[in-house]
């Protein structure tokens, strides 16, 4: 399993019957679905593990992609401001298909990242992305914030 931390390091709350999660990135309680457990895990990783600072994170980014509004579950971005990793995320029953690839590769038309995430928390799957060339390699390691960064 990719995550091994619980709920009980995050902050949460019950309000009218309803769990919430406070995100430190947005730094707003927010409802606790099954897709946004995933996504807090995965802030934590991205923060604990890849050592991304947790400035450079934005939840719920959004992009225009034909003429449509969209957002990004999560988008790295570089210490100059561009954007360097896209990363979907799902619920934890719903398994990584090609359609989540899809999704995030169509948000990467908005973004021109170089990197893709796709986790649904039990999964964790990275694409390195070579726009020049139009095409992917799929990582047999999650790159920390250095490698995204360079």
């Amino acid at each position: 399993m990719l995550f091994v931390v619980g709920m009980e390091w995050f902050k949460t709350k019950e309000i009218d019957g309803k769990r919430f999660v406070f995100d430190p990135i947005r730094k707003k309680y927010c409802v606790l679905t099954p897709e946004e457990e995933v996504r807090q895990k995965t802030l934590h990783y991205l923060v604990d593990q890849l050592d991304v600072p947790s400035g450079l994170l934005a939840v719920e980014h959004p992009i225009k992609l034909n003429k449509l509004s969209k957002r990004c579950d999560i988008v790295v971005f570089s210490t100059k401001g561009k954007a360097a990793m896209i990363v979907e995320c799902k619920a934890a029953h719903i398994p990584l298909s090609q359609k989540t690839f899809d999704q995030a590769l169509r948000y990467n038309f908005s973004l021109q990242v170089n990197y893709l995430l796709l986790t649904n928390g039990k999964e964790l799957v990275c694409f390195k992305i070579d726009t020049q060339n139009n095409c992917f390699e799929l990582l047999e390691k999650i790159p920390n914030y250095h490698i995204i960064n360079s």
